[in-house]
Parts: C-alpha cells; sequence; structure tokens
C-alpha cells in the first residue's frame, strides 16, 4: 500500500529553531536524500531569508521561477559550459534532432538533481521543442548558480540547496500547479513527484502521455502503481537499462565512494574493515574501489546469486551482527529500509563511520538517534558525530542520505550517459503511435540502450567491428543491432 500525506502538516509536526531546517525524517522515501553537489559556490546558509520571501526577475523581466539568487546565473552558466565538454553524447543528440523538433509540444514538468550535468538535459530537451518547468528531487540536490542560470535561460526552476521540507512540496506544486500549463510528460528521479501529481491533480496525471523513472526507488513505487491498477499512463524504467545499471550504478559509484568518503572524513582505507550492506550495482561499485585501496571488505547479502558473485570476487559474505563491532566503516546500498538499526549504531566501535550509497534515505534508522541521551555534533558540512553517554562516538555522513553527491560529486561523463537515456525515452514515449504501450511499465527497448552506448564510444576513440552479411546470417541478428536478447545479462 502506498501511503501519501494528506495535508502539508505532516511535514511540519516537529518544531524547528530559527534558521535551522527541521531534523523531522520526511515520509517520503526519496524527498531528504541527499544529491548536492560539493563543487557548488552556495551554500544554504549563505542568505536566512527565505527564497519563497523574495521577488526576483530575470533579465528578460521574467519571474516565473523561485531560485536563491538570480545573480548567480552567471557562475552557473560557467558550470553549465564546463560540463557540456564532457556530454558530447548529448550535445551530439541535441545537434542532431534540433531540427526535428522531436519534443515540439512536449509539457514536461522535472523533478530531478539540478546540478550543471542535469542542467544539460534539461536545455537539450528546450532545444528539442520541450516546455519544460522543474524542481529538485531532494533538498540538498541544487546547485543554487545552476539553478540561476536555468531561471535566467528561462526555464522555470523551483529550487535551491537546503529546502525544508515543506519547500520541497512547494516547489514540486509549483511546477505541476500553473494556470494556462498543464504537463503532459512526467522526468522523475524517486517518484515524489509521480506521485503528487497522481494524489493531488488526478486529471492532469490521466492525461499525462508518459513517464520516465530513472531510480530503484521510483520504479519500485511505479510498479506498486502498476500492480494496484492505478497505473493509467505508460511510463519508462529507465534505472535497470544497461547503460544506467552499469554506468551510473556502478562505474559511477567505484569512483564517487572514495571521493564522498576522504572529503569528508580523510580516511585512509589500508588495513580498515568495511561492510557493505548489498552486492547489487552499486555495492560492487563500491566495493572494488575499496578493495582495490587495501580494505579489508565484508558483505552482507539477501540474494545467493549476489552473495556467490560476492564469494567469487573474494570477498567474506556475512551477517552485519557477526562484524558490527569490529568494523571501521559501514556503507549501505540496498535500497530497503532499517538496514542498520540503533541496535546496530549501539554496537559500533568508537569513530566508526556509517553512510549510505543508496537512493533511499530509510536505510540507517537515523531517527532512532534524535534521542536525548545522544549527543549530536556537527563538525563539518554533512558531517556529524553522534556521540553516546560513555563518550563513544559514531560519524554518521549526510544523515544516512545518499553518500556521493551530498559530500563530493560524480563523474560528468556518466552523468551524460544516464541523461541521454532519459532524453531518449522521453522522445520514445512522445512520439510512440497510440497503442504502442499500454498502462505499464516498460523497459528502454535494447536498440536505445545501444544507441546511447554508441554515442559515448568517440569519446574514448573507439571503433566498432561491424559484422559481415554471412556472420549477420550465421548469428540471426541485424548488421545494425540489436545485438544482445532482452534477456541477456552483461
Amino acid at each position: 500500500q502506498i501511503q501519501f500525506a494528506d495535508d502539508m502538516q505532516e511535514f511540519t509536526k516537529f518544531p524547528t529553531k530559527t534558521g535551522r531546517r527541521s531534523l523531522s525524517r520526511s515520509i517520503s522515501q526519496s524527498s531528504t536524500d541527499s544529491y548536492s553537489s560539493a563543487a557548488s559556490y552556495t551554500d544554504s546558509s549563505d542568505d536566512e531569508v527565505s527564497p519563497r520571501e523574495k521577488q526576483q526577475t530575470n533579465s528578460k523581466g521574467s519571474s516565473n521561477f523561485c531560485v536563491k539568487n538570480i545573480k548567480q546565473a552567471e557562475f552557473g552558466r560557467r558550470e553549465i559550459e564546463i560540463a557540456e565538454q564532457d556530454m558530447s553524447a548529448l550535445i551530439s543528440l541535441r545537434k542532431r534532432a534540433q531540427g526535428e523538433k522531436p519534443l515540439a509540444g512536449a509539457k514536461i514538468v522535472g523533478c530531478t538533481h539540478i546540478t550543471a550535468q542535469t542542467a544539460v538535459l534539461i536545455e537539450t530537451l528546450c532545444a528539442l521543442g520541450a516546455q519544460c518547468r522543474w524542481s529538485a528531487c531532494n533538498i540538498y540536490s541544487t546547485q543554487n548558480e545552476v539553478a540561476a542560470a536555468l531561471a535566467e535561460a528561462g526555464v522555470a526552476v523551483f529550487a535551491w540547496k537546503g529546502e525544508s521540507e515543506d519547500d520541497f512540496w512547494w516547489c514540486i506544486d509549483r511546477c505541476v500547479n500553473m494556470d494556462g500549463w498543464q504537463a503532459n510528460m512526467i522526468l522523475d528521479d524517486g517518484g515524489d513527484l509521480t506521485h503528487w501529481v497522481y494524489k493531488k491533480y488526478p486529471n492532469v496525471f490521466k492525461k499525462i502521455r508518459g513517464i520516465v523513472e530513472e531510480s530503484v526507488t521510483g520504479v519500485h513505487r511505479l510498479y506498486q502503481l502498476s500492480k494496484a491498477g492505478k497505473l493509467c499512463v505508460p511510463a519508462m524504467n529507465v534505472n535497470d537499462s544497461v547503460t544506467k545499471q552499469k554506468f551510473d550504478n556502478l562505474y559511477c559509484c567505484r569512483e564517487s565512494i572514495l571521493d564522498g568518503l576522504k572529503r569528508t572524513t580523510d580516511v585512509m582505507f589500508g588495513g580498515k574493515q568495511v561492510v557493505v550492506c548489498g552486492y547489487g550495482e552499486v555495492g560492487k561499485g563500491c566495493c572494488a574501489a575499496l578493495k582495490a585501496l587495501g580494505a579489508i571488505v565484508y558483505i552482507t547479502e539477501i540474494d545467493p546469486i549476489c552473495a556467490l558473485q560476492a564469494c567469487m570476487d573474494g570477498f567474506r559474505v556475512v551477517k552485519l551482527n557477526e562484524v558490527i563491532r569490529q568494523v571501521d566503516v559501514v556503507i549501505t546500498c540496498t535500497g530497503n529500509k532499517n538496514v542498520v538499526t540503533r541496535e546496530h549504531l549501539d554496537r559500533m566501535k568508537n569513530s566508526c563511520i556509517v553512510c549510505n550509497m543508496g537512493h533511499s534515505n530509510t536505510e540507517i534508522d537515523v531517527t532512532s538517534l534524535r534521542t536525548p541521551e545522544l549527543t549530536w555534533e556537527r563538525v563539518r558540512s554533512q558531517v556529524d558525530h553522534v556521540i553516546w553517554p560513555d563518550g563513544k562516538r559514531v560519524v554518521l555522513l549526510a544523515e544516512g542520505r545518499l553518500l556521493n553527491l551530498s559530500c563530493s560529486t560524480v563523474p560528468t561523463f556518466v552523468l551524460s550517459i544516464t541523461a541521454t537515456t532519459q532524453a531518449l525515452a522521453l522522445i520514445e514515449l512522445y512520439n510512440a503511435p497510440e497503442g504502442r504501450y499500454k498502462q505499464d511499465v516498460y523497459l528502454l527497448p535494447k536498440k536505445m540502450d545501444e544507441y546511447v552506448a554508441s554515442l559515448h564510444l568517440p569519446s574514448f576513440d573507439a571503433h566498432l567491428t561491424e559484422l559481415t552479411d554471412d556472420q549477420a546470417k550465421y548469428l540471426g541478428l541485424n548488421k545494425n543491432g540489436p545485438f544482445k536478447p532482452n534477456y541477456y545479462r552483461y
């Protein structure tokens, strides 16, 4: 059963101190997942006046946006231009399709991480003919200067770094609820936008032509709706496309896990004992990086296939209770809830580092630490020491939210792959003839997955071998692909 908040009081029921964001945990599984870029010039504490209380206009006189400071647009434009240099595939798609305008007439409402890289995606969608209104999919996700640059360029963006939970839902509502403008496409990351429209604007939801979702959490919600017979529009599951799974999940996390941990803790990994909860694509990437630096890595798993893979890769598969007293670092990447409980936290050694690499902020039971006997000490941005009465302290990163872009950055090239996949999925759903997609959740067609990969090969000066007619006939393939059946596991 999917639960929704019926009114905004649900999100403000805990009192807050002046100038501080509420410590209450969101009912949403993804609204408070942290995904902010450490590269941002601006911090949420720069100005205590809420953007909602400001009257701002861009150089064209438009006020159809809400960002931290529109004057930061020039800095944001530089960030976007830098990102474009490593997103050549998306720029190539923009140039190839710009004349055709395949998204002409599309009115896309989006809720993703607003960074320089996603700004390149948003501007590509606009170049292909779409009208876009955008909000951030979690409260720490936004680079303020990038949001300002988008607003200056005419995109209706409602987002700033350090939103309260009330602000988060207000921004989503402003994107959806506008007189004379009705969305016909949704691009979502985490499912909050989709479910807000489903709950609050059912008539709009019924007229949506397609939904594109890129996260495990959001896809799970879509399958719940579909199973309950409540999904009345076709949806594209981008998360399980090969290009998203392998590159955004595995290769991206292999690099960004170390970046996030190093920036926040300055920890040396050689000889450290680390337990990684979950050995899916994210877990595999994290473990490969940690092992390469000399860490002793343990794995927890519920799936015997993933567990066997971990064993064959040289890792010891254990139950968390078996190693919790001795490990130096605990990393969650399961997509589940209450993977690390208060009981586990109580048993951890002094100075144990605890962090999450999964999309959802439910994996570590942070709420159980909001008790009078424990002291919270903020030592760095996104780094808290939680101190027990006996003096033991646990180092909690990003309050249990997504580590890599809460505390560092991810490679632009990887985000180019994901963004290109999202753009193609939107084009496919918007232009599909009636009847091709029913009211269900679909995987990205294999041909599109291969096309996304092919767009990125020139960056490596890679040259594909072409099948001869005889070879293609022997294998029963089209010379131009797809080259693998849908059931193939890469």
